[in-house]
């Protein structure tokens, strides 16, 4: 572990802010009403004795009923305000937090809470509640807040409750940099959750060291809106606001989005590819990309142009927008930078805390992730071609599986990332695909999906593709289409098809001859959180598409058709 200053810490800047901005406002909480109109907002000083007051009710509760010293605490809720001052009584009453993702089936719920022995839920806000309250152990206490559902309130205490009858804890509680402060478990892409331990000291590594390459300040305005429970928003949001200070808004519902990204006006904006394509969908909608195109190559009108866009996506302030947690197509990338939206591209895992590279502000690195951090050692293995990493963010290993901690590094400590990657003179890395994710047609050559999925996801009518045929004599696409792609579907089917064949014929144009795609089969049914199909973070489950569709594949090539419906 590099030499952390103690007073860097979380907690620590909790104190610092409570001494130094106590009555500015840090956290703005939309609580509903028309169009989640009506806020609420907690200034430090308010922040600092909630998080005391539940501190104190956490420490009590715990010498009353023999936690452990490291008892952990699961935290359910979509992102709010009594998110962050949880994860932060957490650690203050001397406990290891565990974020649960808020659209999680009941059975991993039951999976990670017995995994990880948690003593304690807050359960907050939550859009299904009654589908994810069977996977909560009988008899585990917990606590909910001013926007959970009304049956978690009525099995849960309340937090105004809690606070308001319990005295604020004193003083100033102090964790080691090398203590462990939190289990995030992974999204599951690849099987089971697992529960990555993290310390202390290795956020504030992390957000040290992100900072150099993209300076923040107190000024600055975030929308927290990607789940807590995922690395990247807990670093990027977290941590960089109890680093420097600045003030987190969070969005009510997705029917508001719009109108809370309008009222956060954010200065530092981190979307993950399936989010930013769906902005660039939303504006295309509205004007039709040839003439968009047209009026931004208008020297004054083009101005205008770009700063109507921006406005209206809420982006106008922007001054750092970040993309992650899957790659970022070029085509995309270089869409934003016509409206006058650099867009960096960002890579890490909830192994490292996601900061392994970045590209660099201001520099046209397009198609890579940029180089590493400072701090951040890489190499690539000359026999698979996979990055290997390491940094004072890695992980303190997988919770209660040293097995798997075992196969997740090389026998020299460096993490193995699954990535396959290129480097350039300049250090930048280009990710070719995954390690794992390579599979061989029945010629014997290997295909590696993703790159050929980001090409494919670039069409406005198709919102989320998979790569596959392993065994077969040419891959194939399969492609969630788009709510622009089932209207058209509905209207004008033999037109959307026709259109697609072109598209797939442009596609393919730009492959080595064994892994042009046979065909590409248009599903009308979504892919959700809910069915299995993607993760929390937007990603698609590629053994959850080849389970649910392995078995029509020779169908669908047998067909000899380009583009095809397949449900």
């Amino acid at each position: 572990m590099a030499t952390i200053a103690a007073d860097q810490l979380a907690l620590p800047r909790l104190y610092h802010w409570e001494r130094a901005a106590a009555n500015a406002v840090t956290l703005t909480q939309p609580m509903g009403g028309v169009g989640g109109a009506e806020v609420k907002t907690f200034t430090w000083a308010q922040v600092g004795d909630q998080v005391r007051r539940m501190a104190a009710f956490l420490k009590a509760k715990g010498a009353a009923e023999g936690w452990p010293a490291d008892a952990k605490v699961a935290i359910l809720s979509k992102n709010c305000a009594w998110w962050l001052m949880s994860d932060l009584a957490i650690w203050m009453a001397g406990y290891v937090s565990v974020p649960l993702y808020p659209t999680l089936a009941a059975e991993t719920v039951s999976q990670i809470l017995t995994h990880s022995e948690a003593r304690f839920i807050f359960v907050g806000k939550l859009d299904d509640w009654p589908a994810m309250k069977a996977g909560v152990p009988a008899g585990l206490p917990g606590a909910s807040y001013a926007l959970s559902p009304d049956d978690a309130k009525q099995a849960y205490e309340s937090w105004d409750a809690i606070c308001a009858r319990t005295q604020p804890l004193p003083g100033e509680v102090t964790r080691a940099a090398s203590e462990l402060c939190t289990l995030i478990y992974t999204s599951g892409t690849t099987g089971a959750p697992k529960g990555v331990m993290h310390c202390f000291g290795a956020f504030t590594w992390a957000i040290a060291e992100g900072l150099e390459r993209f300076p923040m300040s107190a000024a600055d305005r975030m929308l927290s809106y990607l789940p807590l429970a995922h690395v990247a928003e807990r670093v990027l949001v977290e941590h960089a606001w109890l680093k420097e200070g600045l003030r987190v808004w969070f969005a009510d519902s997705l029917e508001t989005f719009t109108a809370d990204l309008q009222r956060a006006r954010p200065t530092i904006f981190f979307s993950v590819p399936r989010l930013w394509v769906k902005f660039q969908q939303g504006v295309q909608a509205r004007m039709p990309a040839q003439k968009l195109n047209r009026l931004l190559r208008l020297p004054l009108i083009g101005g205008l142009i770009r700063k109507k866009v921006k406005k209206a996506l809420g982006l106008d302030q922007c001054r750092i927008a970040v993309g992650g947690a899957a790659p970022m197509p070029v085509a995309l990338l270089e869409w934003y930078e016509t409206i006058g939206l650099h867009i960096n591209e960002g890579y890490g895992m909830t192994e490292n805390l996601a900061l392994s590279h970045m590209t660099l502000p201001g520099k046209k690195q397009h198609g890579t992730v940029g180089p590493a951090y400072a701090g951040v050692q890489t190499r690539i293995d000359p026999a698979t071609g996979e990055l290997q990493m390491r940094s004072p963010a890695l992980m303190l290993g997988y919770y209660k599986e040293p097995g798997l901690t075992v196969d997740a590094l090389t026998p020299d400590g460096w993490l193995h990332t699954g990535d396959k990657v290129t480097q350039d003179a300049e250090g930048c890395v280009r990710i070719t695909g995954r390690v794992k994710d390579l599979f061989k047609t029945s010629k014997g050559k290997y295909v590696a999906p993703a790159p050929i999925e980001d090409r494919l996801g670039m069409h406005p009518t198709i919102e989320a593709c998979c790569v596959a045929g392993a065994n077969l004599n040419q891959p194939l696409g399969i492609a969630m289409l788009s709510p622009q792609g089932l209207q058209r579907a509905a209207t004008d089917a033999a037109g959307l098809q026709a259109e697609l064949a072109q598209h797939l014929e442009a596609v393919n144009a730009r492959l080595d001859p064994h892994e042009q795609l046979d065909t590409l089969v248009l599903i009308k049914t979504p892919w959700t959180v809910d069915n299995g199909f993607i993760t929390p973070t937007f990603k698609v489950k590629r053994n959850r598409v080849e389970e649910a569709y392995g078995a029509k594949f020779e169908g669908w090539v047998k067909r000899r058709v380009k583009v095809q419906f397949g449900d």
